[in-house]
Order: C-alpha cells, then sequence, then structure tokens
C-alpha cells in the first residue's frame, strides 16, 4: 500500500498553497481583483490535500479523483478571480518601474502555485516514488536568450524556453549560451538581486547539463540521476522552512 501521508507530491503542493495565501496578504497588487475570494479559494484547497494524504490509493488513482478535479477547477478559478491568465501583466501595468521589481518574487511565487497543481496530476501518474523531486516539475527546455545578471559578473539571466510557456532561470554557469537544451527544475522562485529565478538547471559535476534529450517541456532522458541531488536538497529545505 503505498503511504499518501507521506507522498512528497501532496508535500509541495500544500506547502505552495500556504505560500499562495502569504504572497495575497502580503503583497500590495493592485488593480481590479477580488482579494477575498481568491483568498477564501485558496484556503478551501486544503480539504482536498488532506483528503488525498490520507486516501491511501497509487498514485496515479489520485489523479484520478473528485479531490483533483476539484483542486484544479480552484486553480482556475483563483485565476479568473485576479483577472484572467494575464493577471501578472495587469498588476504590473498598475506600477512604476520600482515597484514591479518589488512585486516581481511575489508574481513568481503565485506563477509557482499554479504551475505545481496544474502539473500535480501528471507527477502523480509517474508512480510510487519516494523521492522528493517529484514534488516539482522537471522539463527540457531551451535557451532562447543568455545576458549578465545587470548588477553582477557572476550571474547570467537565461530565458527559457518550456514550449508552452517561457521562464526566467539565473546560474552561476557563466558557459551557457543561446540554443542550449537543457533540463531545468521548477523550483519555488528566489530572487537574485531584484530578478526572480524560476527554477534551477540540472547539472552534475562542472557545470550544467547541456544538449539534454527529450521534447521541449517534458520530462528530459538519459541523464546522470547525480544531477537531481541538488533539487532533492532544494525541495526537502523548502518544506522545513
Amino acid at each position: 500500500m503505498w503511504d499518501t501521508s507521506k507522498d512528497y507530491r501532496l508535500k509541495v503542493a500544500e506547502k505552495s498553497i500556504e505560500d499562495f495565501i502569504r504572497v495575497v496578504e502580503g503583497s500590495n497588487l493592485r488593480g481590479s481583483w477580488n482579494k477575498k475570494k481568491v483568498r477564501l479559494l485558496a484556503k478551501d484547497m486544503n480539504p482536498d490535500i488532506q483528503t488525498l494524504y490520507y486516501s491511501y490509493i497509487t498514485p496515479a488513482e489520485m489523479a484520478q479523483t473528485p479531490q483533483m478535479e476539484s483542486l484544479l477547477n480552484s486553480i482556475d478559478e483563483i485565476i479568473e478571480n485576479l483577472g484572467g491568465e494575464d493577471y501578472s501583466k495587469k498588476f504590473q501595468a498598475e506600477l512604476n518601474r520600482e515597484e514591479r521589481e518589488k512585486i516581481e518574487l511575489p508574481l513568481s511565487k503565485m506563477k509557482f502555485f499554479f504551475n505545481t497543481f496544474r502539473g500535480l496530476p501528471d507527477r502523480l501518474r509517474l508512480g510510487e516514488v519516494d523521492d522528493p523531486v517529484m514534488g516539482v516539475d522537471i522539463k527540457v527546455g531551451e535557451l532562447v536568450s543568455v545576458s549578465k545578471h545587470p548588477r553582477t559578473d557572476n550571474l547570467m539571466v537565461c530565458n527559457v524556453n518550456l514550449g508552452s510557456r517561457a521562464i526566467t532561470v539565473i546560474t552561476n554557469d557563466l558557459s551557457v549560451k543561446d540554443n542550449d537544451r537543457v533540463a531545468v527544475a521548477l523550483l519555488p522562485p528566489t530572487a537574485f538581486m531584484g530578478i526572480s529565478s524560476e527554477g534551477m538547471f540540472l547539472g552534475a559535476g562542472e557545470g550544467i547539463l547541456k544538449d539534454v534529450e527529450g521534447d521541449l517541456g517534458a520530462l528530459p532522458q538519459h541523464f546522470d540521476v547525480a544531477a537531481l541531488n541538488e533539487t532533492r536538497n532544494m525541495v526537502d529545505q523548502y518544506l522545513k522552512d
């Protein structure tokens, strides 16, 4: 029997709800949106998570439950009450440059919350795997543009195409270049001198993995599993914070 109460996918999803509510309550997001409704919808997701925690069914079965359907419907409704799929652009349009920089990380945390749940069914379908890395999506990406961080020469700002969308990743590997195919762990966002990083490139030994096999936006194929070690540590730390 699979111990659903210890499933890292559910643990990360639950923690992302907590972080999302904190962002909603603490960030000064201007514009036309229903803050009270958004907060309530997010809080109401917790009972469904708790039901899954103690369902003791297989991960694949969890992906097909009414609770999972309810969680995904809640995500859609929250986004609608934020102003639609382009909510981030709408919030940023209300602010000047300095203010936009301050809300970049909160908006990235919102995005992490949404993506965590939208990717949850597929991660559950990967089966009974007791590993922290299962808590986040890991995808093949292609570097669309690479530039030095405006505030330090020791970091690179990478625009990464994941197929259906693009994300920003900050790396200290100065050898990255346009068109590199990489493996990206979509970790909780972190700010590096004013710029939010929405993930981390997988790497083993010196530098990050390049020429990664697999379809864009899908799970990477045929890579050294040691490249997952740092992601494993980061997920563990996220759950402890």
